[in-house]
């Protein structure tokens, strides 16, 4: 029997986990992250929860990996410090692999696979990378066979007929194992609402030629540092073009280097200048290449914005938004578009020039193209939130699946293939882990749940001073509040005064329980706060005997 496990992915963007189990082993691919939105305040990343796996530790065997994403590759350290198996991937995304985990001083065992090699990874599973194309190098689905069948996971693709490397997506080789049969497909869904053609990264590269010969002064490109090959079209049209470069935000300069000396970017030292030295020389001899795009507060794109550091935008520079924004982020790159605006600096971006981005993700056409080349006896969607999971079976159910073959799934559920049949057959543990990205704690529901509650009502410190032999209150309840709006500061005298009132109300004989007392001033001053307000703020009681 062979079971199908999404830990993550399957109604979110992000947190891409899967796990295959079968007769007593088990295998994952990817293990994502996802970051967390402005609902998880002080959270910095977002994991799955690998509860299924640590409880199955003893079957665990290996991790496959598709590409070198965050949301697909981020969580290994978590995990891996907890089940260190081995980690198999391409070269660039085992690169990608070893600076997250260096970083965070996590050992691993990585190995290296390259596309159309089987390998074991265990003794029940053969897997096979297949490539794909996406936004980043090196980027594979999988084939795994298993004593059930052949499971074929696409991992993030679309299907350029003229991708930036030369390297398409191996639909030939998918088309072999639909010739002799697949058990199941898990394609990605991200973009299954989408009805046009995805766009060749060709049409990207055409569009930056035209604008970086138009502009006059500096080009600010602000793109994912991930995006390796849009980020070689900018370092060869700068080269072409008589520009030195800049790269501005950890991340790009880190990423660059790591693609130059693994032979990904072929292009010389020469080129590159450091930040500092762009003021000294000609605005038209510049190209700046910087992270965020999202509208990230520390990026490089934001610095730029306020003016911070040795470089300053004006009139007859020019700025490209080279991405759009990621669901939730809409407001932040707004935001910094309307600041960037007040430099004079030209601003070019997706809603007002199309060409200048293009998805990494298949669209329904090239998702109907898989699912007819593949054939499968089931397919299940993943990568994407419910409605894109919803609107890719609706592809697949075009392409003449039933469905008895379609599989909805969430995370948790398991899925389980036998004797060519698929059903589901129950739930595993599942969830979200919010973390501290380096100090690794876990921030608990409970504890994101008040941080959440102190954000929307802010926070009053009750003290109240009782004198230790009779029991008599001295001074107090003494207010003082965080987050409070200015309305609110101004009557916390009256509020005091009424807690006042209220907390000598409890005998002298009770005072002596200090919890009592902490109890007692915490109803007080909340049965105060609504005479006067409906807000409920978080009260903090502090009792000093003297």
């Amino acid at each position: 029997m062979l079971h199908v496990i999404p830990l993550g992915g399957l109604g979110e963007i992000g947190l891409n986990a899967m796990v295959l189990a079968c007769r007593g082993e088990m295998l994952l691919i990817d293990a994502g992250l996802m970051f967390p939105t402005v609902e998880a305040p002080g959270i910095d990343i977002v994991i799955p929860d690998f509860s299924h796996l640590k409880q199955h530790a003893s079957q665990f065997r290996g991790i496959v990996l598709t590409h070198g994403h965050e949301d697909h590759m981020g969580a290994l350290p978590y995990l891996l410090d907890d089940l260190p198996v081995p980690v198999y991937g391409t070269r660039y995304t085992l690169a990608m692999a070893r600076n997250r985990l260096d970083e965070l001083g996590v050992i691993a065992d990585l190995r290296e696979i390259e596309p159309r090699t089987p390998f074991p990874v265990g003794s029940v599973f053969t897997v096979e990378a297949s490539r794909v194309t996406h936004t980043v190098p090196d980027a594979v689905g999988y084939i795994v066979r298993t004593p059930e069948g052949t499971v074929i996971h696409t991992g993030d693709f679309k299907l350029d007929p003229d991708p930036i490397d030369g390297l398409r997506t191996d639909l030939e080789r998918w088309g072999e194992e639909g010739e002799r049969g697949v058990l199941c497909l898990l394609s990605d869904s991200t973009n299954s609402e989408v009805t046009q053609e995805t766009g060749s990264e060709r049409v990207v590269e055409h569009a930056f030629e035209r604008l970086f010969r138009e502009a006059q002064g500096r080009i600010v490109v602000a793109l994912f540092a991930s995006n390796l090959h849009r980020v070689r079209t900018v370092l060869k049209l700068a080269e072409q073009l008589g520009r030195r470069v800049a790269l501005q935000g950890r991340s790009m300069t880190r990423n660059v280097e790591m693609a130059r000396q693994l032979g990904y970017l072929d292009v010389p030292e020469s080129l590159f200048i450091p930040l500092e030295a762009v003021p000294s020389l000609a605005p038209g001899r510049v190209v700046l290449l910087s992270t965020g795009a999202q509208g990230e507060a520390r990026a490089g794109l934001a610095q730029l914005a306020a003016g911070k550091g040795p470089v300053r935008l004006g009139p007859g520079d020019m700025v490209v938004l080279s991405a759009r924004p990621i669901p939730g982020n809409e407001r932040s790159v707004g935001a910094l578009l309307d600041q960037l605006q007040w430099t004079g600096a030209r601003l070019v971006y997706a809603q007002v020039e199309p060409d200048i981005h293009v998805s990494g993700h298949a669209s329904q056409p090239q998702q109907r193209r898989v699912l007819d080349l593949v054939r499968p006896q089931h397919f299940i969607p993943v990568h994407g939130e419910m409605r894109h999971l919803h609107r890719h079976l609706a592809t697949a159910r075009e392409s003449g699946l039933t469905p008895e073959q379609l599989l909805l799934a969430r995370d948790g559920d398991l899925i389980s293939f036998e004797e060519g049949r698929g059903r589901f057959a129950g739930q595993v543990p599942t969830g979200r882990i919010h973390k501290d990205l380096y100090s690794g704690g876990v921030v608990t529901p409970e504890a994101l749940q008040e941080r959440t509650r102190l954000a929307e009502t802010g926070m009053v410190v009750a003290v109240a001073v009782i004198d230790r032999a009779s029991l008599a209150l001295m001074a107090g309840p003494q207010l003082s509040g965080q987050g409070l709006s200015l309305d609110e500061q101004a009557m916390l005298p009256r509020v005091a005064e009424e807690a006042r009132t209220l907390f000598l109300q409890l005998s002298p004989q009770l005072r002596g329980d200090d919890a009592l007392v902490r109890e007692e001033l915490t109803r007080s001053v909340r049965r105060a706060f609504k005479l006067f307000t409906p807000k409920r703020p978080l009260v903090v009681p502090m009792v000093v005997k003297v």
